[in-house]
């Protein structure tokens, strides 16, 4: 068996050797006498040889055998430095960090060091790789492609942007070894690449490489550029070790050789084609290539956890590439699928039969030097003679297309993608004609373009020749350059015809980039028929036939920096920047990702708020983490369009300051907004010198490629923006965004926003978007998501990004130049060559329809990744429909005339053409269609079934929508507060008291034993106090049957009255719609989720009334400002529904029924299903209506207790009664839409909502039948105002009734759920306005319950009575405010008061095995409690870690957290020199020792353990070998030890290096490397992880803790598997859902036990008597810090069970 100590997780091909081979193959490359370079061995060059490891793979015997001294595994110190501008300034970075590093040396013998920083995300390696010197002074060299394919091309590199890796040294090197002494690289919290061979056996002294079956070579490389999508990383490794003769200075040493010749051959960004570079390059490298043999890459630490495979041969099975080259020395490379072809010295024009091939082939090879390798062909007579020349060249890749319109749109979307040019070749004619669209929208948008069009000669000119017309300068000004060039003849110099390809190529690539035009007349013969011609015409021409340069070379002198004019326009740049109040950044589109990436950091190094256009490349970026936020350093304003429909936000908005990245915007509500700004400042960046500025308002213009403004801009300091300017365009954008994304999802039918809502979450990292015109493009702008989640494939450089960047971009293209919708369909197609990735296209069906003929293009797949195409298909032209024309133009004119209604199948053209086609009509549908496209790996169609008319009434309600969200931001309270300064307010302290309220009878949500005669309703009363005095108050009040109970709730609140002392309220919480949620996680770092319904309710009633109070209003004045001429005495009334139990006879509750009617009630809900027969109720309902008539609303509740056949025998016999409605009438939900087609009857929600969870909408959706007319909402059950809010919406936006409902609380929660009720009836009536819905008779709310309190919380209860004007029974507004202002509770009813509790803290002395210590104890809790807990933290926690959860149990037990021994405030006592204490004194059984002496003087009886990861092991072990002092343990994230005693010798090995890494290196550095792992990535998502780190930093005592991570490693501690299967001490096993190790080490660990089966269960089960495993959901391994709630509802379950 072999061991191995790195992953083989990561990219790319699973092409690798076979694992079986009968004989060696014979390699050229390998014989030692060989050349393969054509180079002049350089007498300084070096091999850097760097430190020796063994692995990647050994023989686990070996390891065996091995003595602990022997084995030494290294720990890799990665350092994050910040992201840098350019990959010249990474290098800085690199070289100022190891200069640092220098002046103060580590003082250890041996190391390993890493440095990397993000650079920009474009292809560089290749280019970097070509530009190293012939004769290097360094070795190795490599480049790795990321290509994916099995058989690359070599093509590919000159086509497409090539991603991969570049190298240069090696730092470290892996082969076998026979010495006894075993060393290995450990990096699991630092991501490591090693590239090599296998099989292969490379001896460095000789640069001699052979064939060897089991043998192997990897290297680090000490200067690496890995590109990922979205990033690249660079990255310096440095590796010594005195032992091995070479010292930190000499790995230094070797270091700077490489770093100096990198640093001085380093591609520079502003050439203009980086193919050009490659194939000159390339082509020097006379090499031999091998197609079978692989270069394997892989990280060097197992994905999945495991350090061992059986056999070498299971590397093969790693990630290769079959595209690379290697120079391992002056006279050793190797290299595949790169170098065919290209590895020609010279070229030769032997073969050309006449001047017109002679011509034809010095125009495309001359092209191809000048790195124009992608030729679009259109079919034709007289262009022959080029079409021929480039289809025959070796590097040229040729697509073609009978239709020119769409060739040319396809040469300016590769473009696009590339950013260099495609040649276009046509024939003479209206060919050319054709082109001209094309070219428009190239010159327009600045795309660079060559166009290649042959012609007739001069003598057939303007004289009746067929297809000859006027071709000079036939596009006019659209051009940058034209050129006719005579016929082809050898009495012109060929030099003529090589330097006019020369200029046209500058010209379409110099700023400003656009078409050039060269006219190339043929005479026939056209084809290569011998003709004969002068060799003269080529004098000159030797020197460029044998090398791959092109004839001219234009050359840019590189400008003098902006920074550095002196004291004069550039200062007064920085000027108006610095003294910008209101600034904002504009991020127009852009076509780099360079410079996507430098208006990134410009965004972040400003902290302006940023508006990014859909075409920014930045407005649909992807998050790095998986909580979506708002970045500290990074506010988008993502929908400010649709925020200025308010006319309150564009008055509000007024910018001092502008600057613009970028000319082009896609909103005309920005523009406009910008234009009203003026008179301010206003500063546009962009490379190209033309105006564009409609409002002629700019200010400064700076002609600048946008990485050099970057770069003077970020060089500066400037002042931060006005906290009120940013908090509130933050808030603004958020409420606007949730208002549609609410508005969005809530709608079940498919509509055009919601596509681009969908595609925008599609995106990936390894994806890009190609948007069409008219609406794709402003419904994309308007309604994309901007903080959609990243996917998993670019972890490793999100890993390194997110503590600097939190979010990278998605690449976005568009024909915006001229923006017409011609042509789309090629262009995308042409991109998605071009940026080589897989791109995802959306039009509208005119612009496909325009297009038709690029699906000849798609069918065609050359060069590029599948692309996925979905066309809105609304049969026309939907965007007319939204312009003011369209309320003015008779509807038969609109059709004909403007939105050209068609019925064309585009089915059957995708079948014409060959290509997939899928059509979908539902959300769904396209979700399954997008995964089918990206899973089937073809090109497809999705075309989505739309309709104008429906499109545009949905714009129109978004739009009211999002307008009256921004009017909400804006209004006047909240101006108040800004006014006041007074964003924010600090919670002082919060406190509840327990009370218990007689009720008249027992509520009716529950049977009542017939013999009671006393009834109650419990409950807490929450006070929160800010520090201003302001206070609110709260109730809470559980109900059993919704699983909740008063021990739960305690504990949360006991846990809340910790956490939310000196919490920050915003004054925006308010608004509701998710700012509550967002709060709760971000400031108390608890998943909102966590809290139960009636905690979160209570919490958010005592925010809201103490926010109230705080601007002296009340709980609905800031739920829904109003002027004071606006509130009618109607409007601040709510009618209440009497709630009647049926039990009786029908004439009994009849009678009930009537005397309510006679009070004033207008609607009664009768309690039914309680008798056990629906004909009893029947027969009451029927009773009812007789009684009091049909005036009065008569509703019924069943409460799901009927089967769905009794439902229906109920329904049939009240379908004449006329009932508002009848809530959840069948048991099974699945029934309730059956029950309401096949009764008829009006049915309403109860129940069904009650557990809806964090995603209402999601489960709201099938329930959006008419049938179901109501929606009632408890706001305790279901989680507070905030998810009622968002029901009721849903409700009211459905034509349903949002119906609040109490649940026999107090006249506190009865005075807030008035008043939200009454926000709610307003909120309809807007809705109503806005849908143009007629507006419903007035709802009563069942708030009935009052009539049962006997007594109330409060001296004052709440009056309810019957209105003397409306006669009805009603609730005030005002008088349910009086009652919340006015207060007083109720002492008669109140059993006890909580305010908090104070931790004790203490030190104990404690003595074990010669090893003393000085405890510190934190200890809260009854202190005569049977139940002791003891809590013990992991290593690097303290006894902090635990004194929220402490607090949250110490109501039922004892709580004590300890510090462990080199922690925290314990003191190893006779630890002086880090040498005193020996190795056997200090293990997890002398700690377990000290604990058990320690218990002895906290208590006589047995405690009840928790533990987490190392606490965990210690308390496994005492549960398991101690079992008279352990009642029963918590397991968190712990394990019983590791079986196999190679991986314990490993893992002893491991922690000893990490316990010297900690002692060399210092806390800081240790704790970067430790939290860097992937073991922590749902930890490093959690707002409070920067917290938690920071705690970290308070140890003091750094060679303990090195002590202890040694000495308590769990490769020293002896494994208690087979002490499970004697365990007697109950067990509850807790791990985080998304720790998968974890959970199948405790998997294992029930089996052991030997009574649970393999089943992990929920918090409401257990496998045995024994053993109970519950998962935690929502975060990793340290559950107890990232769901604290859901831990502490697991521990006092289980210990519930224990007693």
């Amino acid at each position: 068996m072999l061991l191995l100590t790195n992953s083989l997780s990561f990219l790319h091909s699973k092409r690798s050797l076979p694992h079986t081979m009968p004989s060696p193959p014979s390699f050229p490359f390998l014989n030692p006498n060989s050349r393969h370079l054509r180079l002049p061995p350089n007498p300084n060059s070096k091999v850097v040889r760097g430190v020796r490891f063994d692995g990647p793979a050994i023989d686990i015997s070996q390891i065996t055998d091995t003595d602990d001294g022997d084995l030494v595994i290294e720990t890799c110190l990665a350092r994050n430095l910040t992201p840098a501008l350019t990959i010249e300034q990474g290098l800085e970075r690199i070289k100022e960090a190891v200069e640092e590093l220098k002046l103060n040396p580590p003082s250890a013998c041996s190391g390993i060091l890493r440095f990397q920083v993000a650079v920009p995300p474009s292809a560089k390696a290749l280019n970097w790789f070509c530009c190293q010197p012939e004769s290097s002074a360094v070795y190795p060299l490599f480049f790795i492609s990321n290509d994916t394919t099995d058989n690359p091309s070599y093509k590919s590199l000159y086509v497409n942007e090539t991603r991969g890796v570049f190298g240069i040294g090696a730092a470290i090197y892996f082969t076998p070894s026979s010495s006894s002494t075993k060393r290995y690289l450990s990096n699991g919290t630092a991501f490591v690449m090693a590239y090599g061979f296998i099989d292969i056996n490379y001896d460095q002294e000789s640069s001699y490489m052979k064939h060897e079956a089991g043998s192997y070579y990897f290297f680090i490389p000490q200067i690496e550029l890995h590109e990922y999508d979205g990033a690249s990383i660079l990255a310096a490794t440095i590796g010594w070790n005195e032992s091995s003769l070479c010292t930190f200075e000499e790995a230094v040493h070797s270091y700077e050789l490489c770093f100096d010749q990198v640093n001085y051959h380093l591609w520079s960004t502003t050439k203009k084609s980086h193919t050009t570079n490659i194939r000159s390059n390339l082509r020097k490298l006379n090499l031999l290539e091998d197609g079978i043999i692989s270069m394997v890459h892989m990280n060097m630490l197992l994905s999945d956890g495991k350090n061992s495979l059986a056999d070498i041969m299971a590397l093969k099975e790693a990630p290769s590439s079959s595209q690379f080259c290697v120079r391992f020395s002056p006279t050793m490379a190797v290299a595949s699928n790169m170098l065919d072809h290209a590895s020609k010295m010279c070229f030769s024009l032997q073969d050309c039969g006449n001047i017109n091939t002679v011509w034809a082939s010095l125009i495309v090879e001359e092209c191809s030097r000048l790195g124009l390798m992608y030729f679009c062909v259109a079919p034709g007579s007289r262009s022959s003679p080029l079409a021929v020349a480039a289809s025959t060249h070796p590097l040229i890749t040729c697509i073609v297309c009978y239709d020119e319109r769409s060739l040319a749109f396809h040469a300016v979307g590769y473009a696009r993608g590339s950013n260099k040019p495609a040649v276009v070749i046509t024939s003479s004619g209206t060919a050319v004609s054709n082109l001209l669209p094309a070219v428009v929208e190239a010159s327009q948008d600045f795309v660079p373009l060559l166009l290649l069009t042959a012609d007739r000669p001069a003598e057939l000119q303007d004289a009746g020749a067929n297809q000859s017309i006027n071709q000079v300068n036939h596009f006019g000004s659209f051009v940058r350059f034209f050129f006719s060039l005579p016929a082809p003849t050898d009495h012109i110099s060929a030099r003529m015809v090589l330097t006019t390809l020369d200029s046209a190529v500058h010209w379409a690539t110099s700023s400003p980039c656009g078409p050039a035009h060269i006219n190339c007349p043929f005479r026939e013969p056209l084809e290569n028929s011998p003709s004969k011609w002068m060799l003269s015409c080529l004098k000159g021409l030797n020197l460029w036939m044998s090398n791959a340069e092109p004839f001219t070379k234009y050359i840019q002198v590189q400008q003098v920096h902006m920074s550095n004019d002196g004291y004069g326009r550039t200062s007064e740049i920085l000027n108006v920047i610095k003294g910008a109040k209101k600034g904002l950044l504009l991020i127009g589109a852009i076509h780099s990702e360079d410079e996507i990436w430098a208006a990134l950091l410009l965004a972040k190094r400003l902290q302006w708020p940023v508006i990014a256009d859909i075409l920014s490349g930045l407005r649909l970026r992807k998050l790095l983490t998986s909580f979506p936020k708002v970045d500290n350093d990074l506010l988008f304003v993502d929908h400010l369009d649709q925020a200025l429909l308010s006319d309150s936000v564009s008055e509000w908005i007024n910018v001092d300051v502008i600057i613009q990245i970028g000319s082009r915007i896609t909103s005309k509500r920005i523009a406009k907004m910008l234009e009203e700004c003026f008179p301010c400042s206003y500063i546009m960046v962009d490379k190209h010198p033309f105006r564009h500025d409609p409002s002629h308002i700019v200010t400064h213009r700076i002609h600048s490629n946008i990485v050099e403004f970057a770069d003077f801009v970020l060089k500066a300091e400037f002042p931060l923006l006005s906290k009120e300017w940013s908090t509130y365009l933050q808030m603004l954008n958020v409420m606007v965004e949730r208002e549609l994304s609410f508005q969005i999802c809530a709608r079940h039918s498919l509509t055009e926003p919601q596509v681009a809502y969908i595609i925008s979450e599609a995106l990936s990292a390894e994806s890009a978007l190609f948007i069409g015109n008219s609406m794709a493009i402003r419904d994309a702008d308007m309604y994309g998501r901007g903080w959609s989640e990243c996917s998993r494939s670019i972890a490793i450089a999100a890993r390194i990004l997110k503590s600097e960047v939190p979010c990278h971009m998605i690449r976005v293209a568009g024909n915006r130049g001229a923006s017409g919708i011609d042509g789309l369909l090629s262009t995308a197609v042409g991109f998605a060559v071009g940026c080589n990735r897989r791109v995802l296209c959306v039009i509208g069906d005119v612009s496909f329809l325009h297009d038709t003929n690029g699906l000849a293009i798609v069918n065609q797949r050359t060069l590029r990744k599948p692309m996925t195409i979905i066309v809105i298909n609304n049969h026309g032209g939907a965007i007319f429909s939204l312009l003011p024309l369209a309320d003015r133009i008779k509807p038969r004119i609109l059709n004909q005339y403007f939105y050209t209604s068609h019925n064309v199948s585009i089915h059957e053209l995708c079948v014409a053409h060959g290509v997939m086609h899928l059509h979908v009509k539902t959300k769904l549908e396209l979700e399954d269609a997008l995964f089918t496209s990206q899973d089937e790996g073809m090109d497809c169609v999705i075309e989505v079934e739309s309709c104008i008319e429906t499109n545009a009434n949905v714009h129109s309600t978004l739009k009211k929508f999002a307008c009256q969200a921004a009017d909400e931001v804006l209004r006047p309270s909240s101006q108040d507060s800004i006014l006041d300064g007074a964003l924010f307010c600090r919670v002082h302290r919060m406190e509840y008291s327990l009370f218990r309220m007689p009720l008249c009878a027992p509520h009716t949500m529950v049977s009542v034993d017939g013999g009671a005669t006393s009834f109650y309703r419990e409950g807490f009363i929450l006070t929160l106090y800010f520090e201003d005095g302001s206070f609110g108050l709260g109730e809470v009040s559980p109900l059993d049957i919704h699983r909740e109970n008063l021990l739960d709730v305690e504990e949360q609140l006991r846990f809340l009255i910790h956490m939310m002392k000196g919490a920050h309220i915003s004054c925006f919480l308010p608004l509701l719609k998710g700012s509550i949620s967002s709060w709760i996680w971000s400031n108390l770092g608890i998943l909102p989720c966590t809290l139960l319904p009636s905690v979160r309710c209570g919490l958010e009633m005592a925010i809201l009334n103490a926010i109230a109070t705080r601007q002296g209003s009340s709980l609905l004045g800031i739920l829904h400002p109003q002027k004071v001429e606006d509130i009618s005495e109607c409007s601040s009334t709510v009618q209440i529904c009497a709630l009647v139990d049926s039990n009786g006879t029908p004439t009994q509750v009849a009678d009930v029924v009537a005397t309510l009617v006679e009070e004033g009630f207008t609607a009664v809900k009768l309690k039914v299903a309680r008798c056990g027969s629906p004909f009893h109720d029947a027969a009451v309902i029927q009773e009812v209506r007789k009684k009091v008539g049909y005036n009065i609303k008569v509703r019924a509740d069943a409460n799901r207790i009927w089967t769905y056949e009794e439902a229906i025998q109920f329904g049939s016999l009240v379908k004449d009664c006329d009932l508002q409605y009848i809530e959840e009438p069948v048991q099974i939900e699945d029934d309730i839409i059956k029950f309401c087609k096949e009764s008829g009857l009006p049915v309403a929600l109860d129940e069904t909502i009650d557990s809806i969870g964090e995603h209402p909408l999601n489960k709201l959706a099938k329930y959006a039948y008419p049938g179901i007319v109501a929606v009632v909402i408890k706001p305790s059950v279901v989680g507070g105002f905030e998810n009622a809010a968002i029901i009721a919406q849903w409700a009211q936006q459905h034509q349903k009734m949002a119906v609040v409902s109490a649940a026999f609380e107090s006249s506190l929660g009865l005075s807030a759920y008035i008043q939200f009720s009454c926000y709610l009836n307003k909120k309809n009536s807007e809705i109503c306005a806005m849908m143009k819905y007629p507006l419903a008779s007035s709802i009563a709310h069942g708030l009935g319950t009052y009539r049962w309190l006997k007594e109330d919380v409060t001296t004052t209860p709440l009056k309810i009575s019957r209105n003397p004007h409306s006669g009805f029974i009603e609730a005030s507004v005002a008088d349910a405010d009086q009652v919340l202002q006015q207060f007083q509770i109720n002492g008669n009813i109140i059993h006890r008061n909580f305010t908090g509790e104070q931790v004790c803290i203490y030190q104990l002395p404690v003595d074990s095995r010669g090893l003393s210590c000085s405890i510190k104890v934190q200890e809260i809790g009854q202190r005569y409690n049977d139940n002791v807990y003891v809590f013990l933290h992991g290593f690097l926690g303290t006894s902090e870690d635990w004194v929220a959860i402490m607090k949250a149990i110490s109501g039922c037990g004892r709580c004590i957290s300890i510090d462990l021994p080199g922690h925290g405030g314990t003191k190893i006592q006779n630890h002086g020199d880090k040498d005193d204490v020996q190795e056997s004194s200090l293990s997890v059984e002398v700690v377990a020792d000290l604990l058990c002496k320690l218990f002895g003087h906290i208590t006589p009886g047995k405690v009840i353990l928790v533990g987490y990861s190392m606490g965990a092991r210690i308390a496994l072990y005492m549960a398991l070998r101690l079992t008279n002092k352990v009642k029963g343990a918590i397991i968190i994230s712990g394990s019983p030890g590791l079986k196999d005693g190679v991986a314990r010798k490993i893992r002893r090995a491991v922690d000893g290096s990490r316990a010297s890494f900690l002692v060399a290196y210092g806390l800081k550095l240790f704790l970067d490397t430790w939290y860097a792992g992937e073991f922590w990535n749902s930890l490093r998502e959690h707002p409070h992880f920067r917290q938690i780190v920071a705690d970290r930093l308070r140890h003091g005592d750094v060679q303990s803790l090195a002590k202890v991570l040694s000495a308590l490693s769990i490769g020293r501690q002896l494994p208690l598997w087979e002490d499970l299967k004697h365990c007697k001490t109950p067990l509850l096993l807790i791990v985080g859902e998304k720790d998968k190790m974890f959970k199948s080490i405790a998997r294992d660990m029930s089996l052991e036990i030997g009574k649970g089966d393999d089943k992990l269960t929920g918090n409401d089960g257990a496998p045995n008597d024994l053993c109970e495993i519950v998962e935690i959901p929502d975060c990793g391994h340290a559950a107890h810090l990232e769901n604290p709630l859901a831990v502490i509802r697991a521990l006092r379950r289980f210990v519930t069970k224990l007693n």
